[in-house]
């Protein structure tokens, strides 16, 4: 049985039909990634899956129990969080704050500290700029916070969308690198990003949505090496 599996989503804005039917599979350990162009409905299936939007028709299953029944904060105590487009941390708050707040659903104290050690292990910066405020962080800064706050919640599953979105060239390299080694101690991420490239890079497998639907699905490699995939999304003639 797959850790995720998301069966024939519909889901709406509105009138406007965003999601038109998506089935996609991730397995425990694995990172899958979801390419396409703006538009394509990316952002909205992690929602979807998020609980941030409610599908009108198909079902969102994490090992095996269905998500759909549940509001988004009851989503994230069955285990998944989402690391938003946009960064999204609490700027007036410290990072000390913002990492707080990511374990509001917890009362296990001693793994909750078990687990920011794990962060500030994985983001030294973070613990460098522990008492400032996320307002005055760089942007790379500001992604490490969303991304550390998300695993604050001792995720099973991490949706992330977009995580090298506005960040220089040399800083992209290094999300990708924690990517690696957040998935290395046994997350299951799930990945929305605009740089295929970067993406297909790190994940195990993808899928390739147009319009709102899934057009191709693959293995990594497989996709790096797809003629479609290399003139819409890697820049290849």
């Amino acid at each position: 049985m797959p850790m995720l599996e998301v069966e024939d989503i519909h889901t709406y804005y509105g009138n406007i039909h965003a999601l038109k039917g998506i089935s996609l599979t991730v397995e425990k350990g694995e990172i899958v990634t979801l390419i396409g162009a703006n538009g394509a409905g990316k952002t909205t299936t992690l929602r979807t899956i998020s609980g941030l939007l409610k599908p009108r028709q198909g079902k969102v299953y994490l090992d095996g129990e269905d998500l759909t029944q549940f509001k988004a904060h009851e989503i994230v105590y069955k285990g998944v969080a989402m690391v938003p487009e946009g960064r999204g941390i609490f700027a007036k708050l410290t990072v000390a704050e913002n990492l707080d707040l990511g374990a509001y659903s917890r009362t296990d104290r001693a793994g909750i500290a078990r687990d920011l050690e794990r962060v500030f292990e994985l983001f030294p910066r973070l613990k460098e700029r522990r008492n400032q405020v996320g307002g005055t962080l760089s942007g790379g800064e500001q992604q490490m916070l969303a991304t550390a706050r998300a695993l604050m919640t001792h995720p099973r599953l991490l949706l992330m969308d977009e995580p090298s979105m506005g960040l220089a060239p040399v800083l992209v390299e290094d999300v990708f690198d924690r990517i690696l080694d957040i998935n290395k101690e046994g997350t299951t991420i799930l990945l929305v990003e605009q740089n295929a490239n970067m993406a297909l890079r790190v994940a195990h497998r993808g899928y390739v949505l147009q319009t709102g639907e899934i057009v191709l699905s693959d293995s990594a490699e497989g996709l790096r090496q797809n003629d479609m995939v290399q003139k819409a999304y890697l820049g290849m003639e």
